[in-house]
């Protein structure tokens, strides 16, 4: 199977309400950024990188990688990130992950290009939960995604469902895909890694 040429985006662009509106992406764990476990997991996996944040610019530009911002303002979700992704992107497939999930697997870009079947788009799915943040997605969506947000349709997974998106299932991924919401979260999980070593 001939190798995937993809852009990475990681999405760091939320507004983070139940970090008490810090920025998600931004929170230390064990002496680093959460965004920057998504950078040294994703990177091996893809061609080139952006990030996708709308607030402090300036820090994520500290790691070395272009900093887009959404085109809809006003904190429009997940699917504005996605959106800015595919416009930036020079490669016909976009991979997106969120900040806040600091270990997935080093397969993630191979097993959704794998799966997509012959779909525009795949997504992860996961012990029995959809993980739509986590996708694999053709530009030639840009049309469907751009009408859904004017009609201030933002929710992910209807947007997977719209465009036929395959749902890729990780089976034996479970722990890989623990979103880190929440301070408590994230203090539990740098616990988890002390605890591994």
């Amino acid at each position: 199977m001939a190798k995937i040429v993809v852009t990475g985006i990681i999405l760091a662009g939320g507004q983070a309400r139940r970090m008490n509106g810090g920025d998600k992406g931004l929170i230390q764990i064990a002496g680093k950024s959460l965004y920057q476990y998504a950078i040294a997991k994703l990177l091996p996996q893809v061609d080139y990188l952006f990030i996708n944040a709308n607030r402090n610019i300036t820090k994520y530009q500290q790691a070395g990688y272009p900093v887009i911002v959404d085109t809809i303002v006003d904190f429009a979700g997940p699917l504005a990130g996605m959106l800015a992704g595919l416009y930036a992107a020079q490669t016909s497939w976009v991979v997106f992950v969120p900040c806040d999930v600091p270990d997935f697997p080093d397969d993630l870009v191979m097993k959704l290009w794998q799966g997509r079947k012959e779909n525009v788009g795949s997504y992860v799915a996961s012990a029995g939960f959809n993980h739509p943040t986590f996708a694999l997605l053709h530009r030639s969506v840009i049309p469907t995604l751009e009408e859904n947000l004017i009609k201030h349709q933002h929710k992910v997974m209807s947007f997977m469902e719209k465009i036929n998106a395959s749902a890729v299932n990780f089976a034996s991924y479970d722990k890989n895909f623990v979103n880190l919401n929440t301070l408590a979260d994230c203090y539990q999980w740098e616990q988890q890694q002390i605890n591994d070593k």
